[in-house]
């Protein structure tokens, strides 16, 4: 039986330009190919966590809008089972990103602030039979009430912590089981640069465990106090858009799956590492057979 994912937050449409350098001044740029697809954390990762293998569920909210239409449609193609909202006047986050020929990104993105954050539809009752919940830091009264509860309950659960701008991570990393940063996020919640010593602040705000992505270098966490490293996979890089949300979709069901934190780890680093080799974001997103596929090479980073 499939492990099974609830994930928590937001979800958009991106729209992903290819284009040969990031401009450094305010100039027409050619793109040489467009790509349109779903995006935002919680659903990337939804997306993740399913075609990987996982029963998943998406909370969320759109715009009551063709675009929103849209994202909930894209979600169904991914296997995903949506419990979304389309609020009545309300207009669905879209983000227009540039990626370079290093996979590099530029990204505009929106994001409704009209959007009501009321939580009083979410199926909260659904919660018993998961097995691991993921939320992101984009829609936070839902994702508080989800930690709240996924704590009561004994089940497992994984924030994305990524950048915000607020702070609302103050709130929410103290609820989590697996609070998991990427490196600029982790630096804005502790004031420390080094890695160790940003989780070894980190973890003082949560009950449960911290970790920290750190792109090709791989996975940093605490175990007991002891730093403890899961090497990155060495892959030629096309576009970076999105693995974050793959990583953290893929570390969620491993979770989800029983798995240890090193364990998790690895299988999130692998299937973040060929997301990367693809162009797309989501599109990316790679198989449950070419993940453990790549598992069963040897670790280049250490």
């Amino acid at each position: 039986m499939a492990a099974r994912v609830i994930s928590v937050g937001i979800a958009v449409m991106d729209r992903i330009f290819a284009i040969d350098a990031i401009p450094t001044e305010p100039t027409k740029v050619f793109a040489r190919s467009c790509t349109e697809i779903g995006g935002g954390p919680a659903a990337t990762g939804a997306a993740t966590a399913s075609h990987l293998g996982g029963e998943v569920e998406l909370w969320a909210r759109v715009g009551d809008d063709p675009i929103g239409r849209r994202i909930v449609e894209e979600l169904k193609e991914w296997g995903v089972v949506p419990q979304v909202r389309h609020v009545p006047g309300g207009r669905s986050g879209v983000s227009s990103i540039a990626v370079a020929n290093d996979g590099e990104r530029l990204i505009f993105a929106f994001a409704d602030p009209a959007l009501d954050t009321d939580t009083a539809w979410l199926p909260m009752e659904r919660l018993a039979s998961a097995d691991c919940v993921l939320v992101d830091l984009r829609w936070p009264k839902a994702s508080e009430r989800v930690l709240h509860e996924a704590q009561r309950k004994g089940i497992p659960s994984v924030l994305d912590a990524d950048l915000t701008t607020d702070d609302i991570a103050r709130t929410l990393v103290p609820l989590a089981g697996y609070a998991i940063f990427s490196l600029p996020a982790l630096r804005r919640f502790t004031g420390q640069t080094s890695p160790g010593d940003g989780l070894t602040a980190a973890q003082r705000a949560c009950k449960g465990r911290v970790g920290v992505t750190l792109g090709a270098e791989g996975f940093l966490w605490l175990d007991a106090g002891r730093l403890e490293h899961e090497p990155g996979f060495a892959v030629s890089a096309i576009d970076t858009l999105g693995a974050g949300d793959v990583f953290h979709g893929a570390f969620a069901l491993a979770i989800a799956e029983g798995r240890d934190m090193r364990q998790a780890g690895r299988f999130a680093n692998a299937a973040a590492a060929l997301k990367c080799t693809r162009f797309g974001g989501r599109a990316g997103i790679p198989t449950r057979e070419e993940t453990e596929a790549l598992l069963q090479t040897s670790r280049t980073t250490a």
